[in-house]
């Protein structure tokens, strides 16, 4: 029998990353500290004000430079990247926040050594998770249960978001005999009687049954699937999976009765969720328009000389229920761009201006959108809102389109951070996954991790 192999799923891989990267920089400020006697780095250490604000920082700063983005942390050029820039924040707002942090040293060489140590630990430390935590060596073998034509499709949906999980046979559901190609040379097919000595024998961890096809779990098959249950390994629904890996809910794969796989979450009812969020959205609103106004005039000079036209321009959008409202944004495009012809925007679109192309990708042409949350016609944070011409249109091709309708859409949003702009209505798809996902799973730790990602958004200069 194969050893088993070992195998951290993403959210163990991030959570290892975050624990080791606050045990390893503090445990390395003490030991330096100590026997080098450098006064600054045993003050971090030594009380737990200055040590919890150190690591809210480190934390903070690191989820916002994508140092727990798994991509990321996998290579090492964007590793020196979002390290660098992270212990250059953490350092800096820490050495300049009063009263919580240690008084500055007068020896400016105690800072840089608190400098030096910090980047030195994170870089060591996250070069040696490259080398033997990201490796091929922690691959997790699984094993598909399905229809045959469905596997490569399946198998792809998958792998191409965790390369450390890999479907490497597969059991046909159905009772077709004819072995077919599945187009994956590596992929073997399992005959029903060898399937759990193929599952023994080859290190599998889990067995993934396709929902589509759990009427097709013949007598023979459930007896062989209870004995892989036995015998230690797991085994789950695609869609379960699928989800736990995208962070995206597959509607291509769901069936009418959608309730039974996405019970929305208590949170779009829950009247102190909601009253928290209200009062939040107002007070961030109030701020936005502040900081709108202090930036209007620069803007409205740059953009007489990039647009050369109105600065604002309202477009009516679909809100909660279905219900039109119009939304305030700054003009990034030429006059009568669309020719009256509602046209899908693209990233390289000629249409878009040389300031309008600055101000997407900085969300500053959003600023306005404020006045429709004080309104409470948009949330800060929902699904994109759209407009009633591709309302349609994606609706009559997409099962589930309108569902995004029960909650507010947002100015930002789960699918505006984790996907680019949606140019056709196969990217329409991949961004209603994830609004489902975030109906489904809406709570006050995903509002958090979208508006750390927008940031994110923000700084690398990634608007769309």
């Amino acid at each position: 029998m194969a050893n088993n192999k070992i195998y951290f799923e993403i959210s163990e891989r991030k959570m290892i990353l975050l624990l080791f990267d606050v045990f390893f920089v503090l445990l390395v400020l003490y030991l330096v500290g100590t026997f080098f006697d450098v006064q600054y780095l045993k003050e971090v250490v030594s009380t737990q004000s200055c040590v919890l604000l150190f690591v809210v920082y480190l934390i903070f700063f690191g989820i916002v430079f994508e140092m727990y983005n798994l991509q990321v942390a996998s290579n090492e050029l964007q590793i020196l990247k979002s390290t660098l820039l992270t212990v250059s924040f953490t350092v800096l707002i820490y050495l300049l926040t009063p009263v919580f942090s240690p008084e500055l040293p007068k020896n400016r060489l105690q800072i840089l050594s608190f400098y030096t140590v910090v980047f030195l630990v994170l870089m060591s430390w996250r070069f040696f998770y490259v080398k033997y935590l990201a490796s091929n060596r922690f691959l997790q073998n699984a094993l598909l249960i399905c229809d045959e034509n469905q596997v490569a499709g399946l198998i792809q949906g998958i792998e191409n978001i965790d390369p450390h999980y890999r479907i490497i046979a597969y059991v046909a559901a159905s009772f077709n005999t004819t072995e077919a190609d599945v187009g994956i040379p590596y992929i073997e097919r399992v005959e029903v009687r060898d399937l759990l000595s193929f599952v023994k024998n080859n290190s599998v961890s889990e067995v993934v049954i396709a929902t589509k096809m759990t009427e097709g779990v013949d007598a023979d098959l459930y007896r062989q699937l209870i004995k892989v249950l036995e015998s230690g390994k797991i085994i789950r629904e695609y869609i379960q999976v699928y989800e736990s890996k995208t962070q995206r809910i597959p509607v291509q794969y769901i069936n009418m009765d959608f309730y039974r796989f996405f019970p929305f979450s208590r949170s779009n009812q829950n009247k102190l969720y909601l009253s928290v969020v209200r009062v939040i959205e107002l007070a961030i609103s109030f701020i936005g328009i502040a900081i709108g106004a202090l930036l209007l005039p620069l803007i409205w000079m740059c953009n007489l000389m990039g647009n050369k036209g109105s600065l604002f321009y309202h477009q009516e959008r679909i809100g909660k229920d279905g219900i039109p409202f119009k939304i305030l944004k700054l003009r990034t495009m030429v006059k009568n761009a669309e020719n009256n012809r509602a046209v899908f925007s693209t990233p390289n679109d000629r249409r878009i201006t040389r300031f309008g192309k600055f101000l997407r990708k900085t969300r500053i042409d959003e600023i306005p959108q404020f006045i429709n949350v004080i309104k409470g016609d948009m949330a800060l944070i929902g699904p994109r809102p759209e407009r009633p011409e591709f309302v349609n249109q994606i609706a009559a091709n997409m099962p589930f389109y309108e569902t995004r309708h029960i909650i507010k859409p947002g100015l930002t949003g789960w699918a505006q951070v984790n996907y680019s702009y949606g140019e056709n209505i196969e990217d329409s798809l991949i961004k209603l996954q994830y609004d489902l996902y975030y109906i489904k799973h809406r709570s006050f730790y995903l509002d958090l991790n979208i508006t750390l990602k927008t940031i994110t958004t923000v700084l690398f200069y990634r608007g769309q």
